[in-house]
């Protein structure tokens, strides 16, 4: 009789806010980040730190959403010599108490883009558009559980990881509040929002998936949702859909999501039709892209072929259930052949 295969758990323990000790591969990453979005003002931003210690160096970034479409943007790869903190190149995410409680501070400047799609071209961009000082400072607040953790098998055994195809091994989210302040040069803004936080760590290159759908949104802090679609090489099978819905201070499970976008002429998102299901009912959403900003990822293979992904940052109106929030479609597609190759953009 053969063996029963072990059976795979998520776990998740206070300890995972904190940095980990790095996998020894080239492209360990360990990543901290979180959106928020004034909905009253229909400003915001969102902030990520990717600690990739093995190659010496982490991702900054900073995006700001800013009124009449604008938007402060900056990127980094400051060096790095440990995983002992996320704190790199201004930017720092402190972990206050685990699961309820962060700080983010960032001191350093932005490129002021009042034509956020120039950034498709980032050299010129950077180029063309005035650098801004910058600082911020928000407190993070969990309004929800904790979705996700690492998944492992049930003797808590890690599962083997295959590093070039990796995106992450471990991954989870939360809805949250986020008040504090923004300034971009003489510009201040007081923040009072909602949005979402996520971390992940292990093995990731930006290349490892073909394309995906991410949706998080907040319409209240009794209301939110996160949908995500995952698509392969092979357009014959479906994506991976799941996600999950926030409601009376609980996660329920999204069983199934669907989505239609429509574009403009630079195949960037414009609107967006949601469907998701979970065990209890339903759900029906629209977005409208408020403001977006284009921006690319690059590696050269071993064997010297440049790999292109692309990711597209909108700040987005959500409407489901009559009430209105804000969150963002963030889009990433390979490019081959100079075209992104997710659905419906042939």
């Amino acid at each position: 009789m053969p063996m029963d295969e072990p059976r795979v758990i998520t776990v998740l323990e206070p300890s995972d806010e904190y940095p980990h000790e790095p996998d020894p591969v080239p492209n360990y990453n360990e990543s901290m980040y979180l959106n928020g979005f004034d909905s009253s003002k229909e400003v915001g931003g969102w902030f990520r730190l990717g600690n990739r210690v093995n190659e010496g160096h982490a991702e900054m970034t900073v995006c700001l959403y800013l009124p009449g479409g604008r938007v402060g943007f900056i990127y980094g790869r400051p060096e790095i010599t440990s995983n002992d903190e996320m704190n790199a190149g201004g930017l720092r995410i402190e972990v206050v108490t685990p699961f309820e409680q962060l700080r983010v501070t960032y001191e350093g400047k932005v490129c002021l883009l009042d034509e956020p799609r120039q950034m498709a071209e980032p050299r010129r961009a950077f180029k063309e558009n005035p650098m801004v000082t910058c600082a911020v400072d928000l407190d993070v607040r969990g309004i929800s559980p904790m979705y996700g953790g690492k998944q492992v098998d049930e003797d808590g055994s890690e599962l083997s990881v295959d590093a070039e195809r990796s995106f992450a091994k471990a991954h989870y989210e939360q809805h949250i509040a986020v008040t504090g302040s923004i300034t971009v040069g003489d510009e201040v803004i007081d923040m009072d929002g909602l949005g979402l936080r996520d971390k992940s760590w292990g093995p990731r290159y930006w290349q490892a998936l073909h394309w995906y759908r991410w949706l998080p949104m907040v319409f209240g802090r009794d209301f939110a949702m996160m949908l995500s679609l995952i698509g392969g090489e092979d357009s014959s099978k479906p994506p991976r859909q799941s996600g999950v819905v926030l409601a009376d201070g609980k996660y329920s499970i999204v069983r199934e999501c669907r989505l239609e976008s429509e574009w403009d002429e630079d195949k960037y998102q414009t609107t967006l039709r949601a469907w998701a299901r979970t065990d209890e009912r339903e759900y029906e959403v629209t977005g409208e892209v408020i403001s977006l900003i284009p921006l690319r990822n690059r590696r050269t293979t071993p064997d010297g072929e440049q790999l292109t992904t692309r990711i597209v940052e909108a700040m987005t109106r959500f409407r489901c259930d009559g009430r209105t929030g804000i969150g963002m479609s963030e889009y990433l597609d390979q490019v081959v052949d100079g075209l992104p190759v997710g659905p419906d953009l042939d």
